[in-house]
């Protein structure tokens, strides 16, 4: 099938563009690859401290067998409902390794932090700086070269870029992603937002609120609204990385379990101990990392992703850009309509024909690459099916559907919600930022009014509270970029400035800082870079000025004299609130070593 031209140029670009650095990552990855196991070379002393704790049966495998070892990394604790089904996953894992000859072993843990938990609190400084020390984590439990290839279990936010970065650092490693699934549905996400706008009003008191909270997140899984999390799992599916069909299976079934072993058969044999050699660092390529992109725009995925997929890419030595992601977007119609962007959920967009029907829409459309490296050996036509339990219990793979079952959620590409991708990208002399305007009336796709200017969401709030923000306005929240606190996310701010759109006034935000694939209904430019701190424009606007966002020409504006705002002196906050207390002392030296927002806002070194 050929592939649309523009996809086809930008690719092209992509892969131009990387060549330096792409070669050097796969020269060191061939350089690190053997067809005999690495830890055959250990000292006997180093062997012996890694099978010690084994059962005989293991013990003796990882002694003197042939058999591929398989290391688990697992973001699993007990405390968050997307990571708490992992917890019997090894036991799982080690007897599926065990009937396909091999062993396995929990490599090491890494953290997972939820943004639900943190939001509106200082932790939340920490949480996109915890990416990267994922990342770190997951390289050091790699470090024993004791595995053949890696499985690794995670979900949220920032779990699965910092996993994929670890693991491309381990490029001559087999890699497969173990999802956990969403929960099942709760209380409907329109009714849960209606809530939350009520209590910003004063209109419930809280025990309304955490009912309605309680009702939503109510067991393991992860959170059914389409923000981060469910967007990471559609980008490992669409990139190659999960079995066909199995990320929007549910937690708790007998279809996951068979999933999870399957899972963890396919990457022992995909080992250089075989036939079938099959490492990360090859299949995320250029054309996968565009895949990527258009899947995300297709579905209306999470704005954190035009952080991580740059992270993510650079990792494999793919130079990606804002520039690519808009001039992707055009192209990739909006097939799905999954809260924020519409009423349902994960659970309803997975049952209206999930990723397999998705797949093969952009495929028919000519807007994804078929012909990539996957997990499976096969290209995407082999994943236009998904999975499912015979008689007898074993796992199957059933032709997926290719007409939606619902097309208030999903849709095919002659007939999409809108005909462009999901986000965009805004540029003009405030510099260059990301909206996402699946989620945002057509009517408010072009906002022009006064700043006003925060350097917190808690002065947003108070300026609410006051009285003060009835009118059209723009509200500026700067000094929340990387370098100034870790980048937090800002929904605290979305239930008053939601407030103020439905009242009729003409609203809209400006930040450095982010707002996450829960991105609401009012037009946000977000991730404005340069930040503040780092000498950004945004420092100098001043209460008054008239901002322009114009979302559908991609530009952001301040209509003030050019030759006079260059001549501003750039505002100054006092950042010494953010560097100490909830582990933030820390983490200064990842505010020191942070890069800009459409570089990834990452401590490692840009491809």
């Amino acid at each position: 099938m050929t592939v649309h031209a523009i996809v086809s140029a930008v690719t092209e670009k992509i892969i131009e563009r990387s060549r330096p650095t792409r070669q050097r990552y796969l020269a060191r990855i061939a350089d690190a690859a053997s067809s005999q196991p690495k830890r055959k070379a250990l000292g006997c002393a180093n062997i012996a401290h890694g099978f010690a704790a084994c059962g005989p049966h293991d013990k003796s495998e990882l002694r003197t067998g042939a058999g591929p070892n398989l290391g688990i990394v697992t973001s699993y604790n007990d405390m968050l409902s997307a990571h708490q089904p992992f917890e019997n996953y090894p036991q799982l894992i080690r007897d599926a390794a065990r009937e396909a000859g091999g062993t396995a072993q929990v490599a090491g843990g890494v953290p997972a932090m939820c943004d639900g938990v943190t939001q509106g609190e200082t932790g939340m400084e920490l949480s996109l700086f915890s990416r990267d020390v994922i990342a770190l984590s997951t390289a050091v439990a790699l470090s024993h070269q004791m595995f053949d290839a890696a499985v690794y279990l995670g979900v949220c936010d920032k779990i699965v870029p910092g996993l994929i970065i670890g693991a491309l650092s381990f490029g001559h490693l087999p890699a497969v992603f173990i999802p956990a699934g969403p929960m099942t549905s709760g209380l409907p996400n329109d009714e849960k937002a209606k809530i939350r706008q009520l209590y910003a009003e004063g209109k419930v008191d809280r025990s309304a609120l955490l009912e309605a909270e309680a009702q939503s997140y109510h067991g393991p899984g992860t959170c059914t609204f389409y923000g981060t999390a469910n967007s990471n799992q559609m980008l490992m599916e669409i990139m190659g990385l999960h079995l066909p069909g199995t990320t929007f299976v549910n937690p708790g079934t007998t279809l996951r379990d068979e999933i999870t072993k399957a899972s963890a058969q396919q990457a022992l044999s995909i080992t250089a101990l075989g036939n079938n050699y099959t490492p990360i660092g090859r299949i995320y390529d250029e054309k996968a990392v565009v895949n990527g992109v258009v899947g995300l725009l297709a579905t209306g995925g999470s704005t954190n992703h035009t952080l991580h997929l740059i992270a993510m890419a650079a990792a494999a030595g793919i130079v990606l850009t804002w520039k690519d992601l808009a001039e992707l977007s055009p192209v990739v119609p909006l097939m799905a309509r999954i809260y924020p962007n519409g009423k349902a959920d994960v659970n309803h967009f997975n049952a209206a024909g999930g990723m397999g029907f998705l797949i093969r829409e952009l495929l028919h459309r000519g807007v994804l690459h078929e012909d990539v490296t996957t997990i499976m050996g096969t290209g995407l036509k082999g994943y236009l099916v998904e999975p499912k339990l015979n008689a007898a219990g074993a796992l199957e793979w059933k032709d997926a559907t290719s007409v939606s079952h619902d097309d208030k959620v999903l849709r095919g590409c002659e007939n999409p919600f809108q005909s462009n991708g999901g986000l965009n990208v805004l540029e003009g002399p405030l510099g260059q930022a990301v909206i996402k305007t699946s989620s945002i009336p057509d009517d408010r796709h072009f906002i022009e009014a006064p700043a006003r200017v925060f350097h917190s969401q808690e002065e947003l709030h108070a300026a609410f509270k006051a009285g003060e923000l009835q009118k059209d306005v723009v509200a500026v929240v700067r000094f929340q970029g990387p370098k100034a606190n870790g980048m937090p996310e800002l929904h605290r701010m979305t239930p008053p400035l939601s407030v103020l759109q439905d009242k009729g006034f003409r609203v809209g935000l400006v930040t450095d800082g982010r707002m996450s694939g829960a991105s609401g209904k009012v037009p946000a430019a977000i991730h404005v870079t340069p930040e503040a701190v780092d000498g950004g424009a945004i420092a100098k606007i001043r209460d008054g000025d008239i901002i322009r966002i114009d979302a559908d020409n991609g530009r952001l504006e301040i209509l003030v004299d050019a030759k006079e705002f260059a001549q501003r002196v750039p505002a100054i906050a006092d950042l010494s609130r953010n560097e100490e207390g909830t582990g933030r002392e820390l983490f200064k030296a990842f505010r020191n070593l942070a890069g800009r927002a459409d570089q990834g806002a990452s401590i490692f070194e840009v491809a």
